[in-house]
């Protein structure tokens, strides 16, 4: 039995194995448990090893890689079209397999253990950000309904709750009382933990060579420089500047028939966070470039005549997104005055 193709549909507890020959027919149904994987891949001569790119796929990718096999990780978008039948474990591994022998196939770049690492420092800082946001407006809250109404912007509300507390006369000796005070002392700890991240970031970013060079970028920063690292890494999975554009989900969502093309809003596919956080980038860094007398700045000038400010904030964004993947592929740096990489 000679296996060209390995599908693995990973699970916690069992995993789901489909082995294809040079022909594409399966000739491999087997279930084990995830070590397993291991020492049945071990025997085996050096294949293809296909699987959906979700938690512990690019762990046990390098581990395969390491033993000679070529990894190929996919999004499990991509997959689903080849599940034929009734959907079970087995049909998903067999699916997998199939959908990695497609010529057109899109995979994903198998992660280092670094990148892995600084993604989930990014995902727990992102989540003490909605803690903190949805402590805040709880705060809001609970103050409206007392008849004290707060200015937007966090500053502001922080201001007038920490004037409140030091107030005497202020719901003296209530329970309520008691509750802000303890959810203000919270609120101060959520910004100690979220600021020392912040801080690693920056750390971070100064010891990266690429971050380093995308922090060159107008409205890049060290929270920017290292995500997109994390993420893409030297940005060799995308042929074109554009196709990483595409992958965040920075260009507009297509539907054409009969010839006819219509471009609707962004499509917002891809990575959300590094999305949310180009976009936020360009915002802040769009009235010093469109006040620029660069290139850039003569192209957003021209944008902001005949467009909405957020759909040039968008399109500034797409812009970063590329000059990112020229800096990352070609280890160059970003030049104001010409907008474009040139070699370090």
């Amino acid at each position: 039995m000679t296996i060209m193709m390995l599908g693995i549909d990973l699970g916690k507890n069992i995993c789901s194995v489909a082995g294809l020959d040079s022909d594409g027919n399966v000739v491999l149904r087997r279930r084990m448990q995830p070590k397993t994987v291991l020492s049945f891949a071990s025997k085996l001569a050096p294949c293809t090893v296909a699987m959906e790119a979700c938690c512990g796929a690019h762990y046990l990718g390098r581990l395969l890689a390491e033993q000679g096999h070529e990894v190929r990780l996919m999004s499990p978008e991509y997959v689903r079209p080849y599940v034929k039948a009734q959907k079970n474990d087995d049909r998903d591994a067999e699916a997998i397999a199939e959908a990695a022998t497609r010529p057109t196939m899109r995979f994903v770049e198998l992660k280092s253990q670094a990148q892995l690492d600084v993604q989930s420092l990014h995902r727990a800082r992102s989540r003490l950000v909605g803690a903190r946001t949805t402590l805040t407006n709880q705060l809001r809250a609970i103050l409206l309904e007392r008849g004290t109404v707060i200015a937007q912007r966090r500053h502001k509300l922080e201001q007038a709750v920490d004037a409140l507390l030091a107030d005497p006369d202020f719901m003296s000796g209530s329970r309520i009382l008691r509750l802000l005070a303890d959810m203000r002392q919270e609120w101060i700890d959520l910004d100690r933990r979220i600021g020392a991240l912040d801080r690693e970031f920056v750390e971070l970013a100064r010891d990266n060579v690429a971050a380093r060079r995308l922090t060159s970028i107008p409205g890049i920063g060290a929270l920017n420089a290292t995500a997109l690292v994390a993420a893409v890494g030297d940005g060799a999975t995308f042929a074109k500047a554009r196709d990483l554009g595409a992958w965040l989900g920075l260009v507009p969502r297509q539907h054409t028939t009969g010839g006819k093309p219509r471009l609707l809003g962004i499509s917002k596919r891809g990575n959300k966070y590094l999305r949310t956080l180009l976009i936020h980038g360009a915002r802040a860094a769009l009235p010093s470039l469109a006040r620029s007398q660069t290139t850039l700045g003569v192209w957003l000038r021209n944008l902001l005549a005949r467009r909405h400010r957020n759909t040039v904030v968008v399109a500034l964004a797409n812009k970063l997104a590329r000059i990112a993947w020229m800096i990352l592929r070609h280890e160059v740096t970003f030049q104001a005055n010409r907008a474009t990489a040139m070699a370090a």
